[in-house]
C-alpha cells in the first residue's frame, strides 16, 4: 500500500515542481514516483518468488512420499 502512496505523493510533487518551475521540487517527485514504482515491482517478485518455493516444496514432499510408498512396498 506504501507504493501506491509514495507514487501518488511523487506525481502531485512532480506535477507542483512543473507548474511553479521548481526543478528540486519537480525531481524530487520524479524519484519518490519511481520509488514507489521500484517497491511495488520488488513486491510482486517477492509474491512469485514465494509462489514459486511453496510449488517447489509440494512436489518435494510428493516425491519423499512416492519414495516412502516404494520403500514400503519391497
Amino acid at each position: 500500500m506504501g507504493e501506491k502512496t509514495d507514487q501518488a505523493k511523487g506525481r502531485v510533487k512532480e506535477a507542483a515542481g512543473a507548474l511553479t518551475g521548481d526543478k528540486d521540487l519537480e525531481a524530487e517527485g520524479k524519484a519518490d514516483r519511481r520509488a514507489g514504482e521500484a517497491k511495488e515491482k520488488l513486491g510482486h517478485a517477492k509474491d512469485k518468488i514465494s509462489e514459486v518455493v511453496d510449488k517447489v516444496e509440494e512436489k518435494a514432499k510428493e516425491v519423499v512420499d512416492k519414495a516412502k510408498d516404494e520403500l514400503h512396498r519391497k
